[in-house]
């Protein structure tokens, strides 16, 4: 691969006009529309998050999100804007304009970053400027980087790191020079913001990576290098391209529980242990001896659903008993008392027991394994917890039973009330110590099992609808797995405990156990990602950009989610133009047939493309082995990497018009026989021929990627257009953007003007948004 030493004037020139051009494109009518557009929803409401201290949960990491939270509050935004709907009109103390703008600069990067990664490379002015040009008028690129998301601040790390890495390729034969140094270091800095915005940076590191473990090998394998040049070459790729990442990665954590001390939205979604670490969700020290009569919140640990909860509200169909269900948050309503399973009072007169009361007189009880208990409901008493042969409410399975509060004045209750207690860890330990059959609050994990249905207390992920309050479902499963059908008391009181009693609570969570469990959160949900959604694709579809996303419509205006079709047919045609050849040369050379192509074919376009090539399959191909739900915008990366394959094979392309081939520094080509016996008059005449040639094929490339963003140009900004306009438009039958939301009449498509919203059309299938929604070969040989 061909490098330039520096850039050029001209080349200082068009990056300039390229940023131009590109910040004009992207802040075309910003503050339009002035109303949550798609997944706003999720990353303008976490900046709001930050700005208050309240705790989310997401299932991105938090870099990007920080980033946003600090433009807006740098903007003066206090955090109270609801951004909980598609389509909510921004009030005036909402700096949305500001907080998209940052996108829209860091979008418009991409374009002279584009030129400079490939000018680096040694391509041609043409072949940059048009992969640039093709970069700034890109329309799934524009939408994406006008709006408030994680996308514009994963894709400039992204570019930032594939153009590092090719500058640090430049200084390969000056190492450990300052400048080789730099932007080794400068690669390792946007790996770890990449892969801190979104955990899809792994695929740019896995790129990196294989990169480096090929140039590793040809530097062993250089006689001249001594072992101990050699380990320093790997220590440096160790400190700045693992370590620096990591430290870059774990550090945006750190910040990120920092600045969410307090309880909010996202606790349901942690542990206990998590939760009650965030103030406001503290809870005060309990016994850790549980007896007869105590007022305990029984806490599920297979879900995060939370409490044990009862209120005076019932089934609407099985038994019309009062629901019980889980409830996430703290309440009055989570609170019940442990009974005998004769007992209906809280203290018995007894002469006997485990522990005299602080009354000096009643003798208390501990409640052991295998004890048969009752749990009465203290705010809807006398009912209690009870279970019988009815299916539970949305469970289908006849296995299920439901559970329900029952019970009523002066009636003493039925055997359909009593629960066996089971310690798991009774059973387990040498001799059944008495410290393992003691029920303990947070130390002891139990089952209830119910003897007349013999199921045990379960509660599953399924969430009751509307009469249940969208609370979690609680059922007596019978034949259920030990996980999900395991409970903990989390608080306890007893008026009669002596005051010497041991008292407990949840240990302090280090920032490990934190970064640890979240990590564990994210990754479930994930992989829990698995809803349908109406404009949700597979990743077949996007290289042909079979389909794209509604993001916003309003009237006779939409928000559609859809790439330049010539970029996208043409970047994946250049992809698979380059594996057939290079499959076809590698053929050809294994046979020994002597190729009459230019020599430098090999340096000047297999390296080039085979690394964008790479980068483009460590991005797209491993979505092939995700299940959950995916959409256009996560091509959005392996595309940036197709649009440099691109500009390499249009290089490739404008070599036929080139008077001689391209020569750089390290290794020039010779002069033929021809060249040399030629008047100086004759080289200007044919070079210019040449350059005209060049310049023609690059404008005529150049027109075509600004004629078609012009005419999808109505659903990128959200513009008024006409019915027929978009139905000329309308190339494949999957693109849904609705042509009969528009005029018949000649409305004008082009950027003109756009009028305030009176009122939102959209039907509810727009108003659903998605849950928030690795080998490179080296350029040189040379060290």
């Amino acid at each position: 691969m061909f490098v330039t030493p520096c850039l050029q004037r001209k080349d200082i020139f068009f990056l300039l006009v390229l940023l131009a051009l590109a910040l004009i494109v992207r802040l075309y009518k910003i503050d339009q529309p002035n109303e949550v557009v798609f997944d706003e929803v999720h990353f303008g409401g976490f900046a709001g998050q930050y700005i208050n201290g309240t705790y989310y949960f997401d299932v991105h990491p938090p870099l990007a999100k920080m980033l946003i939270a600090l433009s807006s509050q740098i903007s003066g935004y206090q955090g109270e804007f609801d951004f909980g709907l598609i389509g909510n009109s921004y009030t005036s103390n909402v700096p949305f304009v500001q907080m998209r703008t940052v996108s829209a600069i860091l979008g418009a990067l991409l374009a002279p970053i584009s030129y400079i990664t490939l000018r680096d490379g040694g391509h041609s002015i043409q072949a940059s400027l048009v992969t640039a040009i093709a970069v700034c008028f890109e329309n799934s690129l524009v939408t994406n980087s006008r709006l408030i998301l994680l996308d514009p601040y994963l894709l400039f790390f992204t570019a930032w790191s594939l153009m590092s890495w090719n500058k640090f390729f430049k200084y390969s034969n000056r190492p450990f020079s300052s400048s080789w140094w730099i932007w080794l270091t400068m690669t390792g800095l946007g790996l770890g913001c990449t892969l801190s915005c979104k955990w899809v940076g792994l695929f740019i590191i896995a790129t990196i990576g294989c990169s480096t473990i090929n140039q590793l090998w040809g530097i062993w394998g250089n006689l001249n290098v001594t072992k101990m040049r050699f380990l320093r070459h790997v220590l440096a790729r160790t400190i700045c391209l693992i370590i620096l990442p990591m430290i870059l990665y774990i550090g945006s954590f750190y910040i990120h529980f920092y600045l969410l001390p307090f309880s909010g939205p996202g606790d349901s979604m942690m542990s206990s242990h998590f939760q009650h670490s965030l103030i406001g969700h503290e809870i005060d020290d309990s016994p850790i001896d549980i007896v007869y009569g105590s007022a305990i919140t029984v806490r599920h640990l297979g879900t995060n659903g939370g409490y044990l909860h009862s209120h005076d509200a019932a089934y609407p169909e099985g038994s019309n008993q009062q629901q019980v269900t889980l409830y996430p948050y703290q309440d009055e309503n989570n609170w019940w008392i442990i009974r005998k399973m004769n007992s209906t009072l809280d203290f018995e007169e007894k002469e006997s027991g485990d522990l005299l009361g602080s009354d000096g007189r009643t003798w208390l009880d501990y409640v052991r394994h295998g004890d048969i208990v009752r749990l009465e409901h203290i705010k809807t008493s006398p009912r209690r917890l009870h279970s019988h042969d009815i299916k539970a409410p949305i469970s289908d399975d006849e296995s299920y039973k439901e559970v329900s509060g029952y019970g009523f004045p002066d009636y003493e209750g039925d055997s359909n009330d009593l629960w066996r207690l089971v310690i798991p860890a009774h059973d387990k330990s040498e001799g059944n110590d008495d410290k393992y059959g003691r029920l303990q609050t947070l130390r002891t994990t139990f089952q209830l099992i119910h003897p007349m249905q013999s199921c045990a207390l379960y509660s599953g992920n399924k969430r009751l609808p509307d009469w249940g309050f969208g609370q979690q479902e609680v059922a007596c499963i019978q034949n259920g797995k030990l996980p999900k059908t395991l409970w903990m008391v989390e608080e306890t009181h007893h008026d009669l405990l002596p005051d010497n009693t041991t008292k407990v609570n949840y240990p302090h969570s280090s920032f490990w156990m934190k970064f640890k469990e979240l990590h564990q959160r994210m990754w479930t949900a994930n992989r829990d990602l698995t809803e349908t959604h109406p404009y949700q694709s597979r990743p077949p579809d996007w290289p042909m950009l079979r389909r794209g996303v509604s993001f916003w419509a309003r009237d006779q205006r939409h928000i559609y989610f859809l790439g330049n079709p010539a970029l996208y047919w043409a970047s994946t045609i250049s992809i698979f133009t380059f594996l057939i050849l290079f499959s076809f040369f590698k053929v050809r050379a294994h046979r020994q047939i002597k190729e009459k192509f230019n020599p430098l074919r090999q340096q000047y376009y297999e390296q080039a493309a085979g690394f964008y090539t790479m980068a483009w399959a460590f991005h797209y191909l491993p979505f092939y082995l995700m299940g959950r739900q995916l959409f256009l915008h996560h091509y959005l990366p392996a595309l940036y990497c197709a649009l440099l394959v691109f500009g390499v094979g249009f290089d490739c392309v404008l070599q036929k018009w080139s008077p001689s081939a391209p020569s750089s520094p390290v290794h020039r080509s010779s002069t033929s026989s021809t060249s040399q016996v030629m008047t100086t008059s004759t080289k200007t005449i044919s070079a210019f021929r040449a350059s005209l040639s060049r310049w023609s094929v690059a404008s005529l490339w150049i027109m075509i990627i600004i004629t078609i963003f012009y005419l999808y140009a109505p659903l990128s900004y959200g513009l008024s257009w006409n019915q027929a306009s978009c139905q000329e438009a309308q190339w494949l039958p999957l693109w849904e953007f609705d042509c009969g939301r528009y005029t018949q009449g000649a409305l004008s498509s082009s950027m003109s003007a756009v009028d305030s919203p009176t009122s939102f059309t959209m039907d509810s299938s727009e108003l659903d948004s998605k849950l928030y929604p690795f080998v490179h070969t080296s350029y040189h040989g040379e060290l």
